[in-house]
C-alpha cells in the first residue's frame, strides 16, 4: 500500500471538498442552498436559453440509441457508459421515444385541438421542458462529475463504518446511507437519487436498501420547501414548518421500510462482495480505526484521475440519456391527468372520511389535494392557496413535501433509473407516506392554530 500518510491526506481533502459541495447549507440570494445548486443556478443563467433545444437534441439521440441498443451490439454492450445510457427493455425505449416527441412538440410551440394543446401548454410539457429540465440538465451535469469526491475517495466507508449501529436498526439501511440521506435531505433529492444509483450499481447496495434509501429520503430542497409555504401564504412558519416536514420524514423512514412494498425487497446485490459489514472486524481499537482504515483502503484502490474521469461520465450518460427522457415523458402525461381529468379529485374521495375524522377544516377540499402530488409535488399548494383556513394550508403544505414521490421530477428519475423500484410499487409507497403524513400532521397542526 503507498504511504498512508498521502492516502490519510488524498481522503481527508477530497471529502472536505465533497462534503462542502454537497452538504454544507449556504445562504445564497436570500436563500438556504448549498454551493453546487449555486453553481448550477450560476451556469443556468448563462446557457438557459440553449437548454431546450439541447434537451431535445439529447432525447433523440436518447431514443435512437436506445432503439440501436436493442439489437446488443458490440460497440454499446462493450461500453460501461453507454451501455449504461442506452440499454434498456422494449418498455422503456417506447416511453423515450414518447418523450422525445413531448420535447419537441413543445419545443416547436406546435398547436392543435385536443392532445396536442395539452401537451404544449405550460402546465405540463412547457413546465417539465423549460423550467425542470432546464435546472436538472445542468444540476445532473455538475453533480456527475463531482459526486465521485464522495464516492469514490473514502467518505462513505468511513461514514458507514461510524454509523451503521444507527442506521441499520433505525432505517434498515447500512451507515454509508446517511451520506446519501443528508445529500438529499439538505441539499437535493435529485443529487441523493443520483448517489443512491451510482452506489446500487456498484454493488454497495442491496435491493431493498436502494429502494428505501431512494423512496424514503429524496426530499426536496429547503429553498422549495420555503417556495412551497410561500405560495400558501405562511413563510412566517418556516422554522416549525420544516421541523415537522423532518418529523414527519424521518417517522415515514422508520416505518416505510418494514411494511410492504419495501419489506418484502430482497437484500440481493448487483454485485457481490462490495457491502460493508455490519459489525466491526477484530482488530480495530474503535469506529473511527475501523473507518479510517477502509477510507485509506478506498483511496489505495483509486486508479487516478482517469477513473474518475470515466465515473463521472457514466453518471452523466446515465442520467441524460436514460433518466431525463423518462421525467419528460412520465413528468408530461401526470400533468396532463392532473390538469385535464378529474382523475385525481376522484382519488382523493377516500381521503375525505380521514380528513373529518381528524377534524381538519374545509375537509373536502385538503382531501382532493393528496393524489395529486403524485404528479407534481407544487401543484397541491397551489390547488390550497385559496382555501381561507391556514391550519389546512398547512396541513396540505407539509403532506405535499412528505409524499416525496412525485412523477414530475422525484419519481420520474426513480422509473427512470435502474433502481428495482416499479410503478406500481412507487405509488403504494407514496400512499403510505401520504397516510402516515396525514395521521401525524393533523394533531400536531391542532396545536399550532
Amino acid at each position: 500500500m503507498e504511504n498512508k500518510g498521502k492516502l490519510k491526506a488524498t481522503f481527508i481533502i477530497t471529502s472536505v471538498i465533497g462534503v462542502l459541495l454537497f452538504m454544507v447549507p449556504v445562504k445564497y440570494d436570500g436563500a438556504i442552498t448549498i454551493l453546487v445548486k449555486i453553481l448550477a443556478d450560476i451556469i443556468g443563467g448563462v446557457v438557459g436559453d440553449f437548454l431546450p433545444l439541447l434537451a431535445c437534441i439529447v432525447f433523440t439521440i436518447s431514443s435512437i440509441g436506445a432503439i440501436v441498443a436493442l439489437g446488443k451490439p458490440k460497440f454499446i454492450t462493450e461500453s460501461r457508459a453507454l451501455s449504461a445510457a442506452f440499454s434498456c427493455s422494449i418498455v422503456w425505449v417506447i416511453i423515450r421515444v414518447i418523450g422525445t416527441v413531448f420535447a419537441w412538440m413543445t419545443f416547436l410551440g406546435m398547436e392543435g385541438a385536443g392532445f396536442v394543446d395539452m401537451v404544449t401548454n405550460g402546465d405540463a410539457g412547457g413546465l417539465i421542458l423549460y423550467d425542470l429540465l432546464s435546472t436538472l440538465f445542468i444540476i445532473t451535469c455538475i453533480a456527475s462529475f463531482l459526486l465521485p469526491l464522495l464516492t469514490d475517495f473514502g467518505l462513505l466507508e468511513f461514514v458507514g463504518a461510524l454509523l451503521t449501529k444507527f442506521m441499520r436498526p433505525v432505517f434498515q439501511v447500512p451507515g454509508r446511507a446517511a451520506v446519501d440521506c443528508i445529500t438529499s435531505w439538505i441539499g437535493d433529492g435529485t443529487l441523493g437519487v443520483l448517489l443512491t444509483c451510482n452506489q446500487f450499481e456498484d454493488g454497495y447496495y442491496s435491493a431493498k436498501e436502494a429502494a428505501t434509501i431512494a423512496t424514503c429520503f429524496s426530499a426536496v430542497s429547503i429553498t422549495f420547501c420555503l417556495t412551497v409555504l410561500d405560495e400558501v401564504g405562511l413563510t412566517q412558519m418556516f422554522p416549525v414548518f420544516y421541523l415537522v416536514v423532518c418529523l414527519v420524514g424521518i417517522i415515514c423512514a422508520i416505518i416505510n421500510p418494514r411494511i410492504p412494498p419495501l419489506s418484502r425487497y430482497k437484500n440481493e446485490y448487483l454485485v457481490e462482495g462490495k457491502a460493508m459489514p455490519d459489525t466491526r472486524p477484530e482488530g480495530y481499537k474503535s469506529s473511527v480505526d475501523y473507518g479510517m482504515d477502509l477510507a485509506i483502503k478506498r483511496v489505495a484502490e483509486h486508479k487516478g484521475f482517469g477513473q474518475y474521469m470515466r465515473n463521472g461520465a457514466k453518471n452523466f450518460m446515465s442520467m441524460w440519456f436514460a433518466t431525463l427522457p423518462t421525467v419528460m415523458a412520465i413528468g408530461t402525461i401526470a400533468l396532463i391527468l392532473a390538469n385535464e381529468t378529474p382523475i385525481f379529485d376522484w382519488c382523493g374521495i377516500p381521503f375525505r372520511p380521514l380528513f373529518q375524522l381528524l377534524q381538519v377544516p374545509e375537509a373536502e377540499a385538503a382531501a382532493s389535494t393528496m393524489i395529486v402530488g403524485f404528479t407534481d409535488m407544487f401543484t397541491p399548494a397551489i390547488l390550497i392557496a385559496d382555501c381561507e383556513n391556514a391550519m389546512t394550508r398547512f396541513i396540505v403544505a407539509t403532506i405535499s413535501i412528505t409524499q416525496v414521490l412525485y412523477l414530475s421530477e422525484m419519481g420520474g428519475l426513480i422509473l427512470g433509473s435502474k433502481l428495482p423500484v416499479n410503478f406500481g410499487q412507487m405509488f403504494l409507497i407514496f400512499l403510505e407516506r401520504t397516510i402516515l403524513s396525514i395521521l401525524i400532521v393533523c394533531p400536531i397542526a391542532h396545536l399550532l392554530f
